[in-house]
């Protein structure tokens, strides 16, 4: 489609990427991957060897009618060491690059199989300002919280999204499945749906020919079919 919402052409996605599997255990595992490598890791408490006091013996061991005490540093006593207290550390863990690419397949699918995948000829953003998106966002019905994805980084696209509630940018070589799940919808460009193919088919190793938009007999396979318009943007 083009930035009137008008169909003006054909995409045909990769029977390989876009075979309509949705593999729910994979998703979930690289989102949690994901939101693990975000913590901070800080949390952190002092152990009774690294608490600021004295080491004297408080008092002496017998004949005070108290207990017994070594140091003021104790974990027993207020103010002490905590015993076995939590130390900074990183959440961080990597699943194999073949689950972390399925799981954004399945994601792709899932947006495909929704109707929440729709390809944009061009983000026609002439001033990079935030009026444009919300104004082009709201002649393709794209409702909530929006993903768009472009081949390289757009930099007037970049400008005009960052300051919009629920809009969000990103180049086809950062798309993840976080990003993909979180959104609504997903708005990619032509040459955005393109490069997630190719960076998709360079992970697994196998290539498959994309058709020219507007290639009628040319059909779309397993995977559906996506709304694309010429390189002139007509």
């Amino acid at each position: 489609m083009n930035h009137k919402n008008e169909r003006v052409g054909e995409i045909r996605l990769d029977d390989g990427i876009f075979d309509g599997r949705v593999r729910e255990h994979l998703i979930h595992e690289v989102v949690v991957m994901q939101l693990a490598a975000r913590r901070s890791g800080s949390a952190s408490a002092k152990t009774r060897s690294e608490v600021k006091g004295t080491t004297a013996k408080p008092w002496r061991q017998k004949g005070t009618g108290r207990a017994r005490a070594g140091r003021r540093r104790s974990p027993l006593w207020r103010h002490g060491g905590v015993i076995f207290p939590p130390q900074p550390r990183s959440y961080e863990f990597r699943p194999p690059k073949k689950v972390r690419r399925a799981a954004l397949i399945s994601a792709l699918n899932r947006k495909l199989a929704d109707g929440n995948l729709k390809v944009l000829d061009t983000f026609v953003l002439p001033d990079g300002k935030s009026s444009e998106i919300v104004k082009l966002l709201d002649r393709l019905n794209a409702e909530g919280k929006v993903l768009c994805v472009t081949a390289e980084l757009d930099a007037g696209l970049r400008r005009a999204s960052w300051n919009v509630p629920k809009v969000k940018s990103l180049p086809a070589l950062g798309l993840n499945v976080y990003d993909v799940e979180h959104a609504n919808v997903l708005l990619c460009s032509q040459e955005g749906i393109e490069a997630v193919q190719q960076r998709l088919r360079g992970a697994s190793g196998k290539g498959a020919a994309v058709s020219a938009p507007g290639d009628e007999d040319s059909g779309a396979g397993n995977g559906g079919e996506a709304a694309a318009a010429p390189e002139d943007g007509s």
